[in-house]
């Protein structure tokens, strides 16, 4: 049977359709939960006595096997939650229902069973059960009539303060819609895509409930306001997303839902209209990602075979790549220094880099003789083949290299720069302007300027950090380094843009997703206090991924520093927004 989305109508349509032999299989997608469709209807059809459920799981296995036999003869239902869970159990399950008597089985015994997609998941099952799948809603709009329909008048009546109740219940709702529809923006929604699922939504509104009973005054937290209490109340700029009359019924409710556009307006995010662009290019990214994996690997292209096309990519990048730098004569020209901390820098990126050219050419070495035969194709150069017919970076080289989300092609030419501002930094001395993009570990320069100003000073570097001050000047212009700290430029604001004539952050322009930071200030000042809250406290991050994971040195391997920013507008305008300043995009 074809996969249908579940509700409890369609739930009776498959259960006319399914036997007591025939499992009945939900597939689930992430924040969606067919038990409570499952649980309703099986009130309807009389059975909810006769239910019996278990959520799979360790040391689960005699519990569930026992409730399946005694159910098979007594004509009860079973419901299996999140097989997914107990991968080890799933062949005992497989050979139960293997061992299911068509004669002697009761006709109203009925097997459910969910699992997200598995690969551990028996495939005798899945071709011999009925499947079912849970599309989670897409837009506000259908999260909104979701949460609603499942509700009644009863229950919208049924607490003390019930004005009050309907009114923060749209709003409770709104933000579970709005929470899960901003994941589609990726990181510039959340940097880690939170889980809020159904079940969530519905302990969130009996504790809604149970707190209006038992308070006297409402104890407003975090996301509930009093202004919501007002008809009046707009949820987004445009007052299209807004608070209705509490005197409405739940058709009441239901109507004014079904009168919200189809398609979610940014703004009730919070965020940008140039956030749909980003949204409808992550998607189509996804796509053609996953086109890409399923090409046929034997193809050719334009008279061209793959190996020729591999071999070719291969040695245009060995003739661009340069041979590692003469660590000896940059420790001898840049020596450890007490007062100067940037020397050590130097030479740590320059280690790191040419640990990196080490693994590029040995390998693309390597793969050219393997190519011609030369020696042994391994499993290792076949993924690195692959993944230069493909236009992306090989794993074996971003094992040893710094964050990059570019395609191969770029990536090479990001490389490049990168080398060329290490090599006029070696040849010209340390640089007015730092291009804080071309640093392999960016955390070690901004420690290092502090140091110096600690050491410079004589007094303790914990008692140090940065004061931000954005520059009018370009980095042409900027021709000495500063007696104090450094200049920085090479950043990308997402999310908004820099207004050089106010000097503030400004909206973004239409159809301008990312645009140039002016150079930054980074000054050394001791003991400092936080001046008045007129900027945004943006945060850099080396790629467009934003989350990153901690490294051994106990620095995130994504996340750079925090800067103040000038602002007219409230912090958290710019933090629903999701402005960030980015080192490198991803083309």
């Amino acid at each position: 049977m074809d996969p249908s989305v579940a509700s409890t109508a369609n739930l009776s349509l498959v259960f006319k359709d399914s036997n007591s032999t025939t499992p009945l299989i939900f597939v689930l997608s992430p924040g969606t939960d067919p038990a409570a469709d499952l649980y309703k209807f099986a009130e309807e059809m009389k059975f909810s006595k006769k239910l019996s459920a278990i959520s799979l799981g360790q040391g689960q296995g005699p519990r569930a096997e026992a409730m399946m036999r005694s159910s098979i003869e007594r004509g009860k239902w079973v419901f299996f939650q999140n097989c997914h869970l107990a991968p080890s159990w799933m062949p005992v399950l497989e050979r139960l229902i293997e061992h299911i008597n068509p004669d002697k089985v009761h006709r109203d015994f009925r097997l459910w069973l969910t699992s997200l997609p598995s690969n551990k998941f028996p495939v005798s099952i899945l071709q011999n059960g009925s499947k079912m799948t849970i599309e989670p809603p897409r837009g506000v709009k259908a999260n909104l009539l979701k949460s609603y329909s499942s509700l009644s008048d009863e229950f919208l009546n049924s607490c003390q303060k019930v004005m009050e109740f309907k009114c923060l219940l749209l709003s409770l709702c709104l933000f579970h819609g709005n929470a899960l529809e901003r994941r589609k923006f990726g990181p510039l929604g959340f940097n880690i895509p939170y889980e809020f699922t159904d079940g969530d939504l519905r302990i969130c509104i009996s504790q809604l409930k149970m707190f209006l009973d038992e308070y006297d005054h409402i104890p407003y937290k975090d996301f509930y306001s009093p202004a919501v209490l007002f008809p009046e109340h707009s949820y987004s700029a445009s007052g299209v997303y807004h608070q209705i009359q509490p005197t409405y019924d739940l058709n009441g409710y239901l109507s004014y839902i079904k009168s919200l556009p189809l398609n979610d307006m940014p703004e009730i995010f919070g965020l940008h209209d140039n956030a749909n662009i980003t949204f409808a290019q992550n998607e189509t990214y996804t796509l053609l990602g996953t086109i890409v994996q399923l090409q046929p690997k034997s193809s050719s292209a334009g008279g061209h075979s793959r190996e020729e096309i591999v071999e070719d990519v291969a040695q245009n990048i060995l003739i661009k790549v340069p041979e590692p730098v003469n660590l000896q004569w940059v420790m001898a020209k840049y020596p450890v220094l007490y007062e100067e901390s940037m020397n050590t820098v130097l030479a740590q990126e320059v280690i790191r880099y040419n640990r990196l050219l080490q693994v590029i050419t040995q390998s693309l070495r390597d793969l050219l003789k393997a190519l011609k035969g030369l020696v042994v194709m391994s499993s290792q150069l076949e993924l690195m083949a692959a993944s230069l017919y493909n236009n992306s970076v090989p794993e074996l080289w971003k094992a040893k290299a710094y964050p990059s989300l570019k395609p191969l092609s770029s990536w090479v030419m990001d490389l490049l720069q990168r080398l060329d501002f290490l090599q006029t930094w070696i040849s010209e001395g340390i640089p007015a302007v730092f291009w804080i993009s071309g640093f392999f570990f960016p955390q070690a320069f901004l420690t290092g300027t502090l140091q110096n100003y600690a050491r410079k000073s004589v007094i303790s570097i914990d008692t140090i950090s940065f004061d931000f001050k954005v520059m009018p000047q370009s980095v042409s212009e900027l021709k000495t380094r500063p007696k104090e700290g450094c200049f920085i430029h090479g950043l990308f604001l997402e999310g908004a843009r820099w207004d050089p004539s106010a000097f503030q952050l400004a909206e973004s322009r239409p159809k301008e997703l990312y645009t140039e930071m002016a150079v930054i200030w980074l000054l050394p000042t001791p003991n400092r206090k936080v001046q008045d809250q007129d900027f945004y406290l943006c945060p850099i991050y080396k790629t467009l991924t934003r989350a990153g994971t901690l490294s051994t040195t106990g620095h995130s391997t994504n996340y750079v520093i925090a800067v103040e920013i000038p602002t007219d507008q409230p912090q958290r305008h710019w933090i629903k927004r999701g402005v960030a300043l980015i080192c490198a995009l991803d083309y």
